[in-house]
């Protein structure tokens, strides 16, 4: 007889979770479909559509996926050198599903709940290959620090019209101009009421899905758009919302014909998407950075921290072939590695606020970018300042861009090498993760320097 080994499978969450579970089935018992939802390295979305009813067995045993998921790329095709694939028997983990997030999905046509999953190993144990895991590792290291973070996101997308998905040419979002200079009609409320409809449905379908969804913008460029959220005192259900409000945005977007893009930089000529994060920390006595006595310095600490590790975590903020075309000097994306106070012209932003709400808004990421990822490199930063106690360099007083600070690289290949090459990075992210991510993205980059570009062939044919 063969051994069959050995399986743990029982829910990690918090005792209480089926109450819940119980509680949304009895107020929809005429549920359809249930979308399983699992993020990966990529922060794109994979899993499975199952029948209403099978919502409590996703709950009592788990959804069955490959571990490999953590070795796609961004087309979704396996790559290799992660070791994570047919060489391992292409096993499966047990990904259970984060109570939280059961919500109704407002814009699917039939009634549809979704849920976020988690990776875990068939003895219980988290996969360390999955972003939100990697996230909560970083979070345990607070703890262990006698910290906690509150965190916010802040998204940009932009809305095109619908076309029939051949994206060869320059798309054109919606209030663009074939005449005169573009309308970028920054904070024109003219543009939020001109799609009066589409804002109320997302508010809506935010306030449905228990999602903190806050103030709405037009953008610096012609439908270009930000979401804000609500502050989390919890890292994980704050990243969470970030996914989610990916989701939504997109979902909703499609309800009215239209196309929601994260892209980092769709456009040469106009600004990129960005993916802000507002971060304070709190001890005991509440705000480390709001202390009369110790609040600046422990901000200064933290913040060098960030400045200290940025050039070797970039990968984790910059994450897509694309992204590194979105800094650009003037277009509100950083460059270089400084900070300043109330000035969106730098990489590390200290807002006008109240001492209660000091903290640091981290302008790097592009609203591509894992949010699960871009978290863990900015508690990482901010723990080793912390820890090193040591003051930053001034803060920048004006543009940033005309001034001589050193410069964040704008090649994703050096980004790769210098992830890679940074022991803080492999004990930020775990070994696990340093390696997947570093093949992946090395892997991405070797496929974009094998395509030959329109520009190519008009250049040199």
């Amino acid at each position: 007889m063969v051994d069959m080994p050995h399986q743990v499978l029982e829910h990690p969450a918090e005792p209480g979770w089926k109450t819940g579970v119980d509680a949304f089935l009895a107020e929809h018992p005429d549920l359809d479909t249930v979308e399983v939802v699992l993020p990966d390295t990529n922060g794109v979305l994979r899993g499975k559509w199952l029948p209403g009813q099978a919502v409590k067995k996703v709950f009592d045993d788990g959804v069955a996926f490959p571990f490999s998921l953590y070795g796609l790329d961004v087309w979704g095709r396996e790559v290799e050198s992660t070791g994570m694939h047919l060489e391992t028997g292409d096993k499966d983990g047990v990904c259970w599903p984060i109570p939280e997030t059961l919500k109704l999905v407002p814009w699917a046509e039939r009634k549809t709940a979704q849920v976020l999953l988690s990776m875990y190993d068939r003895d219980g144990e988290p996969f360390l290959a999955d972003p939100r895991h990697v996230l909560k590792r970083m979070v345990d290291k607070l703890a262990d620090f006698g910290v906690t973070a509150t965190c916010a996101y802040e998204l940009e997308f932009y809305l095109f019209e619908e076309s029939d998905g051949d994206w060869t040419e320059q798309p054109k979002p919606l209030f663009s101009t074939h005449r005169g200079p573009a309308r970028q009609n920054m904070y024109a409320l003219s543009d939020l009421e001109a799609l009066l409809p589409v804002v109320d449905d997302l508010r809506r379908a935010a306030d449905l899905q228990g999602i903190p969804a806050d103030a709405a913008v037009s953008e610096a460029a012609p439908g270009q758009f930000e979401l804000n959220l609500h502050h989390r005192r919890d890292p994980l259900l704050a990243a969470d919302d970030a996914v989610l409000l990916r989701r939504l945005v997109a979902g909703v977007a499609r309800k009215h014909e239209l196309k929601a893009s994260f892209m980092a930089k769709p456009f040469v000529e106009w600004p990129g998407n960005g993916m802000h994060v507002h971060v304070s920390m709190e001890n005991k006595d509440g705000n480390l950075f709001a202390c009369p006595e110790k609040g600046a310095d422990r901000l200064g600490y933290a913040i060098n921290g960030l400045l200290e590790t940025m050039p070797e975590a970039l990968l984790l903020f910059t994450s897509t072939f694309n992204g590194f075309r979105r800094m650009q000097p003037g277009s509100y994306a950083p460059t270089s590695i400084c900070w300043g106070y109330d000035n969106r012209s730098v990489a590390l932003r200290v807002p006008a606020s109240s001492p209660e709400a000091a903290r640091v808004e981290h302008r790097i990421a592009g609203a591509d970018a894992n949010p699960y990822l871009v978290l863990t490199g900015i508690l990482a930063g901010m723990l080793e300042g912390l820890k090193a106690e040591i003051a930053p360099p001034p803060p920048v007083m004006g543009n940033a861009y005309e001034k001589k600070h050193k410069r964040l690289t704008p090649w994703m290949d050096e980004a790769i090498d210098a992830f890679e090459a940074s022991e803080r990075m492999k004990e930020a992210v775990g070994p696990e993760m340093h390696k997947v991510l570093t093949e992946i993205k090395r892997e991405e980059l070797n496929e974009f320097g094998r395509e030959i570009s329109p520009l190519e062939r008009q250049t040199y044919l």
